[in-house]
């Protein structure tokens, strides 16, 4: 299986991920848990320069996710599920979808053709996406830490409701969850819902 969380920073995306992974081993599986932008050599440079201080313009943002995320299919993604372990990602192509495609305006279509080839056609199995309002998402993070979280409110409003748009026009791959909940709660609903999906 190949599992993704989806969210705005803040929302418990990366507590799931991690929550999902230490589950699965327990129970013996073969389980790599990676993260985007990064999880390479490659892909933690791109991460600095995305995620730093400096100007990005939008298509060379999309750009740099797009190259950071082939980079992990190739050398992590690819790999682990071509000997049959489950993959978990925190973040992925929906995040480029949400962020550069809608948010950014440069649009859904243009920016999965960016990403179609860097991937290898390599989709997530299931995304679980947190679903918490902006607010409570910029609460959870405090101080604003890189470039894309320092953002005006706007950006994130913008963002939280192409996650929506997106889990509308995907509703076979992607599960809203209410991660106003407790972790361990979500984790119990993550783990019981993957385990009847496969």
């Amino acid at each position: 299986m190949f599992v993704t969380f989806e969210g705005l920073d803040g929302s418990g995306k990366s507590t799931q991920a991690r929550l999902l992974a230490e589950a699965l081993a327990a129970e013996g599986r073969d389980v790599v848990a990676t993260r985007e932008p990064g999880g390479t050599e490659v892909g933690e440079l791109i991460r600095e320069l995305l995620l730093g201080p400096r100007n990005v313009a939008p298509w060379a943002e999309a750009a740099l996710f797009a190259a950071a995320r082939g980079q992990l299919v190739e050398e992590v993604i690819a790999p682990a599920l071509a000997r049959g372990a489950d993959v978990v990602c925190d973040r992925y192509i929906d995040s480029s979808l949400a962020y550069q495609g809608i948010a950014r305006g440069l649009g859904v279509d243009r920016v999965l053709e960016l990403n179609v080839n860097a991937i290898s056609g390599i989709l997530p199995d299931r995304t679980y996406l947190l679903v918490v309002d902006a607010e409570e998402a910029a609460r959870r993070r405090g101080d604003p830490g890189d470039r894309i979280e320092r953002e005006e409110d706007g950006f994130r409003q913008r963002v939280a409701e192409a996650y929506q748009e997106l889990a509308a026009a995907f509703p076979q791959r992607i599960v809203t969850i209410d991660g106003t909940r407790p972790a361990g709660e979500i984790g119990r609903e993550v783990l019981d819902e993957l385990r009847q999906h496969s």
